[in-house]
Protein backbone atom coordinates (compact mmCIF):
# COMPACT_ATOMS: atom_id res chain seq x y z
CA UNK A 1 0.00 0.00 0.00
CA UNK A 2 1.30 3.32 -0.73
CA UNK A 3 0.18 6.81 1.03
CA UNK A 4 -0.01 9.54 -1.35
CA UNK A 5 1.71 12.72 0.76
CA UNK A 6 1.67 16.35 -0.94
CA UNK A 7 1.25 19.99 0.65
CA UNK A 8 -1.10 20.69 -2.55
CA UNK A 9 -4.52 20.70 -1.30
CA UNK A 10 -5.90 20.23 -5.00
CA UNK A 11 -3.76 17.09 -6.21
CA UNK A 12 -5.22 15.68 -2.66
CA UNK A 13 -8.88 15.97 -3.49
CA UNK A 14 -8.05 15.26 -7.68
CA UNK A 15 -10.21 12.11 -9.08
CA UNK A 16 -13.21 12.72 -7.12
CA UNK A 17 -16.46 11.87 -8.92
CA UNK A 18 -20.08 13.29 -9.49
CA UNK A 19 -22.53 11.73 -7.11
CA UNK A 20 -19.96 10.52 -4.77
CA UNK A 21 -20.69 10.11 -1.42
CA UNK A 22 -18.81 12.41 0.48
CA UNK A 23 -17.60 11.48 4.96
CA UNK A 24 -16.20 14.81 5.84
CA UNK A 25 -15.44 15.07 9.80
CA UNK A 26 -15.65 17.60 12.17
CA UNK A 27 -18.24 18.35 15.24
CA UNK A 28 -19.22 21.77 14.00
CA UNK A 29 -15.72 23.16 13.06
CA UNK A 30 -13.78 21.37 15.34
CA UNK A 31 -11.46 18.90 12.96
CA UNK A 32 -13.35 20.09 10.03
CA UNK A 33 -10.62 19.78 6.76
CA UNK A 34 -11.54 23.06 6.01
CA UNK A 35 -8.35 23.03 3.52
CA UNK A 36 -9.72 19.59 1.84
CA UNK A 37 -13.52 21.10 1.58
CA UNK A 38 -12.16 23.99 -0.71
CA UNK A 39 -10.25 22.08 -2.70
CA UNK A 40 -13.39 20.14 -3.71
CA UNK A 41 -15.18 23.04 -4.52
CA UNK A 42 -12.33 24.01 -6.68
CA UNK A 43 -12.23 20.64 -8.11
CA UNK A 44 -16.01 20.94 -9.03
CA UNK A 45 -17.55 17.49 -8.00
CA UNK A 46 -21.46 17.85 -8.08
CA UNK A 47 -24.60 15.89 -7.08
CA UNK A 48 -22.82 15.24 -3.66
CA UNK A 49 -23.97 13.10 -0.99
CA UNK A 50 -22.57 14.45 2.41
CA UNK A 51 -22.23 12.81 5.38
CA UNK A 52 -21.37 14.91 8.30
CA UNK A 53 -22.69 15.46 12.22
CA UNK A 54 -23.83 18.80 11.36
CA UNK A 55 -25.21 21.02 8.22
CA UNK A 56 -21.75 23.67 7.95
CA UNK A 57 -21.67 26.37 9.98
CA UNK A 58 -21.56 30.50 8.79
CA UNK A 59 -19.51 30.49 5.80
CA UNK A 60 -16.98 28.27 5.50
CA UNK A 61 -15.61 24.19 5.28
CA UNK A 62 -19.53 22.26 4.69
CA UNK A 63 -21.46 25.17 4.23
CA UNK A 64 -18.99 26.55 1.31
CA UNK A 65 -19.42 23.99 -0.33
CA UNK A 66 -23.25 23.57 0.55
CA UNK A 67 -23.47 27.27 -0.56
CA UNK A 68 -21.94 26.09 -3.97
CA UNK A 69 -24.45 24.20 -5.24
CA UNK A 70 -22.77 20.95 -4.98
CA UNK A 71 -24.40 18.72 -2.38
CA UNK A 72 -27.90 16.90 -3.51
CA UNK A 73 -28.35 14.98 -0.34
CA UNK A 74 -27.14 15.59 3.61
CA UNK A 75 -26.91 12.59 6.32
CA UNK A 76 -26.12 14.05 9.28
CA UNK A 77 -28.00 14.61 12.88
CA UNK A 78 -27.75 17.88 13.72
CA UNK A 79 -29.36 20.03 10.82
CA UNK A 80 -30.14 23.10 12.26
CA UNK A 81 -28.42 25.92 14.61
CA UNK A 82 -27.98 29.61 15.07
CA UNK A 83 -25.19 29.70 12.22
CA UNK A 84 -26.70 26.72 9.43
CA UNK A 85 -28.93 29.72 7.75
CA UNK A 86 -27.08 27.99 4.21
CA UNK A 87 -28.41 24.52 4.84
CA UNK A 88 -31.76 25.91 6.16
CA UNK A 89 -32.09 28.21 3.06
CA UNK A 90 -31.50 25.34 0.92
CA UNK A 91 -34.07 23.12 2.23
CA UNK A 92 -36.89 25.48 2.67
CA UNK A 93 -36.53 25.99 -1.13
CA UNK A 94 -36.47 22.41 -1.39
CA UNK A 95 -32.55 22.43 -3.43
CA UNK A 96 -31.56 20.06 -1.21
CA UNK A 97 -32.57 16.35 0.30
CA UNK A 98 -32.05 15.70 4.16
CA UNK A 99 -31.93 11.95 6.22
CA UNK A 100 -31.73 12.80 9.86
CA UNK A 101 -29.96 10.19 11.51
CA UNK A 102 -29.06 9.89 15.40
CA UNK A 103 -25.79 11.21 16.40
CA UNK A 104 -24.84 7.38 18.24
CA UNK A 105 -26.53 5.90 15.01
CA UNK A 106 -24.29 8.01 12.49
CA UNK A 107 -21.02 6.90 14.06
CA UNK A 108 -22.33 3.33 14.87
CA UNK A 109 -23.59 3.22 11.01
CA UNK A 110 -20.27 4.15 9.66
CA UNK A 111 -18.46 1.75 12.23
CA UNK A 112 -20.51 -1.03 10.64
CA UNK A 113 -19.49 -0.03 7.24
CA UNK A 114 -15.43 -0.34 8.16
CA UNK A 115 -16.17 -3.64 10.03
CA UNK A 116 -18.06 -5.61 7.18
CA UNK A 117 -21.50 -5.51 9.74
CA UNK A 118 -24.17 -6.08 6.81
CA UNK A 119 -26.54 -4.36 9.25
CA UNK A 120 -27.51 -3.98 13.33
CA UNK A 121 -30.38 -3.12 15.72
CA UNK A 122 -30.53 -0.05 17.48
CA UNK A 123 -33.09 1.01 19.95
CA UNK A 124 -32.69 4.68 19.01
CA UNK A 125 -35.54 6.04 17.08
CA UNK A 126 -37.76 3.70 18.16
CA UNK A 127 -41.88 5.10 18.36
CA UNK A 128 -40.89 8.25 16.46
CA UNK A 129 -41.07 9.54 12.79
CA UNK A 130 -37.64 8.09 12.09
CA UNK A 131 -38.55 3.98 12.79
CA UNK A 132 -40.66 4.66 9.41
CA UNK A 133 -40.13 2.39 7.10
CA UNK A 134 -37.33 0.34 8.73
CA UNK A 135 -37.94 -3.50 10.02
CA UNK A 136 -39.11 -3.41 13.78
CA UNK A 137 -37.91 -6.17 15.93
CA UNK A 138 -38.22 -7.06 20.05
CA UNK A 139 -35.48 -8.89 21.37
CA UNK A 140 -35.49 -9.34 25.01
CA UNK A 141 -38.81 -7.46 25.92
CA UNK A 142 -36.97 -4.46 24.35
CA UNK A 143 -37.69 -2.52 20.71
CA UNK A 144 -35.16 -2.39 17.87
CA UNK A 145 -34.71 -0.63 14.87
CA UNK A 146 -32.89 -2.34 11.55
CA UNK A 147 -29.76 0.08 10.67
CA UNK A 148 -27.89 -0.77 7.23
CA UNK A 149 -24.36 0.94 7.33
CA UNK A 150 -23.25 4.01 5.27
CA UNK A 151 -19.85 3.69 3.32
CA UNK A 152 -18.32 6.51 1.70
CA UNK A 153 -17.01 6.42 -1.69
CA UNK A 154 -14.04 9.36 0.22
CA UNK A 155 -13.90 10.49 3.40
CA UNK A 156 -12.49 14.15 4.25
CA UNK A 157 -10.89 14.06 7.80
CA UNK A 158 -8.88 16.24 9.87
CA UNK A 159 -5.58 15.15 11.63
CA UNK A 160 -3.13 16.38 13.67
CA UNK A 161 -0.29 14.76 13.17
CA UNK A 162 0.35 12.00 10.51
CA UNK A 163 3.50 9.69 9.70
CA UNK A 164 4.86 8.79 6.24
CA UNK A 165 2.85 5.45 6.41
CA UNK A 166 -0.20 7.24 7.05
CA UNK A 167 -0.42 6.47 10.44
CA UNK A 168 -2.79 9.27 12.35
CA UNK A 169 -3.21 10.81 15.40
CA UNK A 170 -5.60 13.85 16.26
CA UNK A 171 -5.69 16.64 18.87
CA UNK A 172 -8.79 16.54 21.68
CA UNK A 173 -12.20 17.02 20.32
CA UNK A 174 -11.33 17.35 17.13
CA UNK A 175 -10.93 13.52 16.57
CA UNK A 176 -14.69 12.68 16.90
CA UNK A 177 -15.57 11.03 13.57
CA UNK A 178 -12.54 10.77 11.99
CA UNK A 179 -11.48 7.74 12.68
CA UNK A 180 -14.74 5.60 11.78
CA UNK A 181 -14.71 7.39 9.02
CA UNK A 182 -11.50 6.51 7.63
CA UNK A 183 -12.66 2.97 8.14
CA UNK A 184 -16.14 3.45 6.26
CA UNK A 185 -14.60 5.13 2.73
CA UNK A 186 -13.01 3.62 -0.36
CA UNK A 187 -10.68 6.52 -0.58
CA UNK A 188 -9.88 8.28 3.08
CA UNK A 189 -7.67 11.64 2.21
CA UNK A 190 -6.63 13.31 5.73
CA UNK A 191 -5.49 17.20 6.16
CA UNK A 192 -2.71 17.56 8.73
CA UNK A 193 -0.61 20.06 10.69
CA UNK A 194 2.45 18.12 10.09
CA UNK A 195 4.18 15.03 8.49
CA UNK A 196 6.95 13.29 10.70
CA UNK A 197 9.24 10.30 10.02
CA UNK A 198 7.94 6.53 10.54
CA UNK A 199 8.70 5.68 14.24
CA UNK A 200 8.26 9.29 15.30
CA UNK A 201 4.74 8.33 16.43
CA UNK A 202 4.04 5.85 18.99
CA UNK A 203 2.48 2.96 17.87
CA UNK A 204 0.16 2.89 21.09
CA UNK A 205 -1.21 6.20 20.38
CA UNK A 206 -1.75 5.53 16.49
CA UNK A 207 -5.45 6.00 16.51
CA UNK A 208 -6.11 5.64 12.65
CA UNK A 209 -3.47 3.20 10.99
CA UNK A 210 -2.30 4.20 7.75
CA UNK A 211 -3.81 1.28 5.68
CA UNK A 212 -6.94 2.69 6.11
CA UNK A 213 -5.47 6.49 4.56
CA UNK A 214 -4.52 6.72 1.08
CA UNK A 215 -3.88 10.59 0.84
CA UNK A 216 -2.34 13.19 3.18
CA UNK A 217 -2.41 16.59 2.65
CA UNK A 218 0.42 18.02 4.78
CA UNK A 219 -0.57 21.77 5.87
CA UNK A 220 3.29 22.16 6.62
CA UNK A 221 4.75 21.20 3.35
CA UNK A 222 5.40 23.36 0.07
CA UNK A 223 7.55 20.41 -1.71
CA UNK A 224 6.34 18.51 -3.97
CA UNK A 225 4.26 15.23 -3.69
CA UNK A 226 5.30 12.01 -3.38
CA UNK A 227 4.57 8.49 -2.73
CA UNK A 228 5.90 6.22 -0.01
CA UNK A 229 5.14 2.92 0.92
Amino acid sequence: MRTFITGDADAAVAGIGDGSTILIGGFGMAGMPVILVDALIRQGARELTVVNNNAGNGDTGLAALLAAGRVRKMICSFPRQSDSYVFDGLYRAGKIELELVPQGNLAERMRAAGAGIGAFYSPTGVGTPLAEGKEQRTIDGRDYLLEYPIKGDVALIGAYVGDRMGNLVYRKTARNFGPVMATAAALTIAEVQRVVEIGEIDPEVVVTPGIFVDRILDLGRDDPAQEVR
